[in-house]
């Protein structure tokens, strides 16, 4: 038995120090691909899609921006929506007296970038969002781990339909409440296809996901919020591909790091909806388009 823990602590030992080691890893610099940052609303206010393109691995610089582009976004309903260039790879489309808001629940949606000799296009619809009816606060008594707090709640009926996916995006005291653990996806009523939770109130753990928990120095958990907090809570329509994409985005950015990384998912480029119309040329552009429809309530908690 002695002999078995004296081999288990060599092992260890062997092990932890080959941790210390620093391995420097030569990437090869591929081809700058186009990125396309196209989350666009029905809010009447601007609508912004972003164009730059990728950089090496290992460089901090700030991604190029992507200028002279031409891009236009068309609806079912027979309405184009010019984004003109505000500023380097910033593309703008304000509302006007004839056009308010973006398009209406239901139609589908086309995208157009004519940029660098290239002609890039995606579709995609809007879909609906039930109403958020109210947002409550309620006091929690503490425990070992946690003093007492304060869980903030939205409710929302899933509209009734199977199919629908929805994307809860929350400010607190203004801030975005938006790390990679944050985003809060929404399958109908619950989490994923099949549930079978269509129709209802959305489940507990997405009406709270509204929540940022946080740490002191000591590392005891804060309450979410106290009395005099505000909150702003949204629903925003996804498309069923966007509901993907951003769960496969959940999984790449919030890394648990440390020893978890031997079995974490390799890092890889998103799925994508946007193509080059030219098909003879290939993943030569990342990014998402998705037209939302969106819901809104906010609360100052007394």
């Amino acid at each position: 038995m002695k002999t078995l823990y004296k081999i288990a602590f060599v092992i260890t030992i062997i092990f932890l120090s080959a941790c210390d080691d620093i391995i420097d890893v030569e990437l090869p610099i591929g081809e700058p691909v186009l990125v396309v940052d196209a989350w666009l609303n029905d809010k009447p206010e601007d609508q912004f899609i972003l164009l730059t393109t990728t950089i090496p691995y290992f460089d901090d610089s700030l991604q190029p921006e992507v200028s002279g582009a031409v891009i236009t976004v068309s609806d079912s309903e027979g309405n184009n929506y010019d984004f003109i260039e505000q500023q380097d790879g910033r593309y703008r489309w304000s509302p006007s007296v004839l056009q308010p808001k973006l398009g209406n629940v239901g139609s589908t949606f086309q995208l157009s970038i004519d940029v660098n000799g290239n002609q890039y296009s995606s579709s995609t619809y809007m879909g609906g969002v039930p109403k958020i009816d109210s947002i409550s606060l309620t006091f929690e008594k503490g425990n070992s781990f946690f003093d007492d707090y304060y869980l903030a709640e939205f409710w929302a009926d899933d509209l009734i339909g199977e199919g629908d996916a929805y994307w809860i995006k929350t400010n607190k005291n203004g801030v975005a409440i938006n790390k990679p653990s944050e985003i809060s996806l929404a399958f109908d009523a619950g989490y994923s296809e099949g549930s079978n939770v269509d129709g209802i109130t959305f489940i507990q753990p997405i009406r709270q996901s509204i929540n940022p928990f946080e740490e002191d120095e000591e590392g005891r958990f804060l309450s979410p919020y106290v009395p005099g907090d505000t909150v702003y809570v949204e629903i925003h329509s996804v498309s069923i591909d966007a509901f993907s994409f951003l769960n496969e985005l959940i999984i790449t950015t919030n890394r648990p790091g440390g020893f978890g990384e031997l079995f974490a998912q390799p890092l890889s480029n998103l799925p994508t909806n946007i193509s080059n119309n030219n098909a003879t040329i290939e993943n030569d552009v990342v990014g998402f388009f998705n037209v939302a429809s969106v819901s809104g309530l906010g609360q100052r908690f007394q």
